[in-house]
Formats: C-alpha cells, sequence, structure tokens
C-alpha cells in the first residue's frame, strides 16, 4: 500500500486535527457523539492511523519503526515517538522550513536541503543531535525556504531544535520529549495495536 494522496480532509473529520497533513483547517471536525460505540480496536486502530497520516508513512514504514522501538532501550511507545519525531521531513516541518510534512519531503526528494553540508534527498533520513538541516546555496532553495518561513505561523518551536533564519539553518540540540510531539496521542494504544497484530 502506497503512501496516501487523497483527500486530506476528509482523514481530519475522522481523525481530528493532524498539524503535519494540511495547515488548512476543516470548518467541521468529527463530533464524537454522531459515531456511536467505538470498539476497544477501532480505537486503537485510529490511534494507529492519526501516526500514519500526520507524518505521512506508509503501514509497512510504520511497522518498521515499531519493530525498531521494540528493541530498544525504554518504553516502545516514546521510542516510536523519537523515531518518528527526528525524520527529515519532520525536522523540516518543526523548523517552519516547509508548510506540511508532505511538502518538507518534497523539499528534500528535490534536492534543496543539506544535512552536515551534505546534500540529503531521502525524506525518512534519521536525524542526530548535533545535525546542522540547512537550505542549499541555490538561489531556488533559499527563495523556497524563505517563502515558508515568511509565510510560518509563529509557533513555539520545540525545545530539541533552534532556528537561525538567516542562514537558511537549524540545528537539532537533542532528542525530542514527548510533550513537545505536536499531536494528540495515546501512543500506548499504538503499542497495543501491534502488540496484537505481531
Amino acid at each position: 500500500m502506497s503512501r496516501y494522496r487523497g483527500p486530506r480532509f476528509k482523514k481530519i473529520r475522522r481523525l481530528g486535527v493532524l498539524p503535519g497533513l494540511t495547515n488548512k483547517k476543516p470548518r467541521d471536525l468529527r463530533n464524537p457523539s454522531r459515531s456511536g460505540k467505538r470498539s476497544q480496536y477501532r480505537i486503537r486502530l485510529e490511534e494507529k492511523q492519526k501516526l500514519r497520516f500526520h507524518y505521512g508513512i506508509t503501514e509497512r514504514q510504520l511497522l518498521k519503526y515499531f519493530r525498531i522501538a521494540r528493541k530498544a532501550k525504554g518504553s516502545t511507545g516514546q521510542v516510536l515517538l523519537q523515531l518518528l519525531e527526528m525524520r527529515l521531513d519532520n525536522i523540516l516541518f518543526r523548523l517552519g522550513m516547509a508548510p506540511t510534512i508532505p511538502g518538507a519531503r518534497q523539499l528534500v526528494n528535490h534536492r534543496h536541503v543539506l544535512v552536515n553540508d551534505r546534500i540529503v534527498d531521502i525524506p525518512s533520513y534519521r536525524c542526530k543531535p548535533n545535525d546542522i538541516v540547512m537550505a542549499r546555496d541555490k538561489q531556488k532553495s533559499k527563495a523556497l525556504v524563505q517563502n515558508y518561513l515568511d509565510s510560518s505561523h509563529s509557533e513555539e518551536l520545540p525545545k530539541h531544535l533552534t532556528l537561525h533564519p538567516f542562514p537558511y539553518k537549524g540545528v537539532v540540540n537533542q532528542i525530542i520529549d514527548n510533550k513537545w510531539v505536536g499531536l494528540k496521542i495515546n501512543e500506548l494504544l499504538v503499542v497495543e495495536y501491534y502488540s496484537r497484530q505481531t
């Protein structure tokens, strides 16, 4: 199953606000009283789908991240969120260099982004602490990033990132803390969902 390219508001009305999917706000969000009785399976599935659609990844990629998180030390749910938040496309979105995660993915695929002075064209590249993410020296790359930085809303930047707007450069200071994840999600339900599947 490939990446979702269908109507975005349809997913937002079903799952709630997903800031990485689109920066537009729908007029009507889901009415919880209208949805009827929800089974335990449905609740877990919806939490998993929130992750999938917010970060714009496939089911196979999410399952791969879950398996990596399960083998790592610490809480599986927290490690899973950290792995997803440290993706290059998400870092660009959090810095405000792209309007959405799909927009950040396009910037990376079109080779407009440098990580530690090297071109990276893989959106799933996992950033590490002390990585420097910046726009290429080309005029078009800098113009694109400048437009996004100018039009982005002045949201509070997470503590694990630092933005230097004039050279169009961002620094990853540390691995993200869970309270800075921009999505209201219960990661334990995602872990339960995959624990029953695998």
